[in-house]
Order: structure tokens, then sequence, then C-alpha cells
């Protein structure tokens, strides 16, 4: 059966969903053109057409994955609810523990930015994103007088970090660290950073 024409923006999207699958599988370092190629059923020159390097493609593939989690993102501090619901809406979704997807490939994109300009680009900005988003309805919060923060960069900073690290004790280290245990310690700090009730065990 014939492939159904796509448009230009329609192939790249294509292309970039696979190669974020295609991550997720392999890994960074081994996933090749070729691999997207073949998942798609197109020739290696129709995605070098495209993204002309492996390099290109893997950033442009985190950057596709990038504005899918902030568009997520932006829903769950968008709604029209209290700040602190908010707050607790976007932490436990973005939670190792929580529905969102993709820590296998945000750990392997760390790695690779260690050695990869565009992609350590890549991670920094989206880093940067998801704390000043937090950061700004912590600091509504804070105006509505629904709790109290003294810097709520610096706790969105702090949350943050402990998210992250914990994506790496659940996604790497198998046992290391309960799910329960973790979304316990997510629901403790973010109330020590909100200088709210300790939450019941």
């Amino acid at each position: 059966m014939a492939r159904v024409r796509l448009s230009v923006a329609e192939r790249r999207e294509e292309m970039l969903r696979a190669a974020v699958g295609q991550i997720e599988e392999r890994g960074v370092a081994a996933v090749r053109i070729a691999d997207v190629a073949a998942a798609l059923g197109v020739s290696n020159a129709l995605v070098l057409y495209h993204f002309s390097t492996k390099e290109k493609l893997v950033a442009a593939a985190f950057t596709h994955a990038a504005q899918d989690d902030l568009a997520q993102l932006r829903t769950l501090l968008g709604r029209r609810t209290s700040a602190l619901r908010r707050l607790r809406s976007a932490v436990r979704w973005y939670a190792p523990t929580g529905p969102a997807k993709g820590w296998r490939l945000w750990i392997e994109g760390w790695a690779v930015a260690l050695r990869e300009p565009a992609l350590a680009e890549v991670t920094r900005d989206l880093d940067r994103q998801w704390k000043s988003a937090l950061a700004e309805v912590i600091a509504e919060g804070v105006a509505a007088g629904e709790f109290r923060c003294a810097d709520p960069m610096a706790a969105a900073l702090r949350l943050t970090a402990l998210l992250d690290g914990l994506a790496v004790q659940l996604t790497s280290y198998a046992g290391a660290v309960s799910r329960a245990r973790a979304q316990r310690w997510v629901d403790e700090a973010l109330a020590r950073e909100l200088d709210l009730p300790h939450p019941h065990p």
C-alpha cells in the first residue's frame, strides 16, 4: 500500500516521534539514522534530507520531547484553581512516580549533553523553563496568601533537583527507593518549601 503523502512539517513531526522512540529503546549512543528510517519504512536519505546529521536529529528529537512536556506543564499550571492545587498537580505529574513518561530519555539526554553543545542547550533551556514556571506559580500563591515562601525561584530549584534525583534512582537503580517512599518525600518537600503542615504518612 502506498504511503500517504505528508507535508514537510508532518514528515518532520513523524521523524521526530520515531527518533524519540528509538532513543528511548536503544539509547542515544546506539541509535542510528537507519533505525529511525526503518521504523518509518523510509530511506536513510529522506531522514538525512530533513536532518543532515544524527546529532541534529537527536537535538531536534529532544527539543520535540521537551515541547510536549512543557505544553503539559503549562496546561496543569494554567488551570483555574488555587496555586497550591496547580503546584501539587504539576509536581505529582512531573515526579518519577507520576504519569509523566520519558525519564529514561531525559537521563540519556543529560549524559550526552555533557559532550554535545546543541543538546546541552536544549536540556538547559527546558530546565530553565520548568523552574521559571514553578517559581511563577509559587509567587502567585504567596501573593494570594495561600502559603509562605521567601524565595520562589530557590524553592523551584530545590524541588526540581529532588525530582530529577529521584528519577535517576527509580529509573537507573531498580529497588533503591520504593515509589511510595519517593512520593512521600516529594509531598514532604513541597510542604516544607511552602511552609505548610507536614503531610500525614
